[in-house]
């Protein structure tokens, strides 16, 4: 028995060292072939060698990309999906009628905008993302409603003012005029420089200020917001019985083509709500003349309006009690000098509102 295992086991050792040397000699007749063409030729298919293995590479990329792309959250299993690119000018039609929409390319210079029927400067600030101030200032406008159908306006890329170069003027003057960044000037990718490295100007040139304000000149849209700074007080009830809003002395009373009292002080006064209510309205949402304005429905079926503030210290759905600070006096709209505009409506109808204050 031993003697049939021994020999059984030399068979077997016999077979598969026959055919595994059989095997690798192959191989190795295979190896020495291909490495003697390649020799013989001198590298003459190693280039098309690795092209191929390149183009294998980047078959298997295209085929496996769809696949792995979906397997990630957010990404698009269409990996040749194209992104549509800015354009000049949308023409959007609907059944009515055929509307402009402004491009969201960044615009690298002053363009012109012709007016139409039913624009207002707020309205195209909103459309090119700039202020009203920067229309106004950069086409002379006097007034918010000096604007008209067929009017050609220029509107700069950015909310600031435009300068034009004059001798012995350098980044730093023109920031100091303009109340402005010397940086922001430099920063703005489309000011060019005769000298890149000392920021040098050339007389006549046009520069971009970013939110350059021009010097003794009241904005429009002044960025004097606060965040909120009087808390909401909550559940209240208005007493029926309005207090002074402000301490000063009255400038224009109450007249048919005046709808409230102007009562004037120092600048940054603070302003109170005359009685407990809901903030109603906390901005300059127009370009009316009242400027920036908090209104406060008392829901007795009163509402005052504050305007001209400087500063505002409410935001819209707060509640307030009698004697909160809701802002500060100020000069905004129109206005030639600090004063509180101060009005009080019953019934939506403006009253005089000394006949109530006490």
């Amino acid at each position: 028995m031993k003697e049939d295992l021994v020999a059984f086991g030399k068979i077997w050792y016999a077979f598969l060292f026959k055919h595994g040397y059989g095997m690798f000699a192959r191989f190795e007749r295979v190896k020495r072939f291909l490495a003697g063409m390649l020799y013989r030729q001198r590298g003459r298919f190693a280039q098309p060698f690795v092209h191929l293995g390149m183009a294998g590479l980047v078959a298997a990329g295209v085929m496996l990309a769809p696949v792995l792309a979906s397997s990630f959250p957010g990404v698009s299993p269409d990996p040749w999906k194209e992104t549509s690119a800015a354009v000049e000018v949308v023409l959007s039609v609907t059944d009515d009628a055929t509307t402009t929409v402004i491009s969201e390319k960044v615009r690298d210079k002053i363009v012109e905008y012709e007016v139409q029927n039913g624009d207002t400067v707020s309205g195209i600030a909103a459309k090119f993302g700039i202020d009203s101030d920067t229309i106004r200032w950069e086409n002379n406008l006097a007034d918010v409603k000096d604007i008209k159908p067929k009017q050609k306006l220029r509107i700069l890329p950015v909310s600031g003012v435009s300068h034009k170069v004059a001798r012995g003027e350098t980044i730093y003057s023109i920031s100091k005029k303009y109340n402005a960044s010397s940086q922001a000037i430099v920063d703005f990718p489309f000011n060019t420089f005769t000298d890149d490295e000392t920021f040098a100007l050339a007389i006549g040139q046009s520069l971009v200020v970013p939110d350059g304000k021009k010097p003794n000149i009241v904005p429009w849209n002044p960025s004097l917001y606060v965040a909120q700074r009087t808390p909401n007080a909550g559940a209240v009830t208005a007493l029926g019985q309005f207090v002074w809003p402000i301490g000063g002395v009255i400038t224009q009373r109450y007249v048919w083509y005046h709808k409230g009292v102007d009562i004037a002080t120092a600048m940054g006064t603070p302003v109170l709500t005359a009685d407990a209510g809901r903030v109603i309205m906390a901005g300059w949402p127009d370009n009316t003349g009242y400027g920036n304005r908090v209104m406060i429905d008392h829901g007795n079926g009163y509402v005052t309006l504050y305007g001209h503030l400087s500063k505002i210290y409410v935001t819209v759905g707060q509640t307030v009690r009698r004697g909160d600070q809701i802002g500060a006096e100020g000069s905004t709209g129109r206005s030639t000098g600090p004063h509180l505009h101060f009005e009080v409506r019953r019934g939506g109808v403006a009253i005089n509102p000394l006949e109530f204050l006490k």
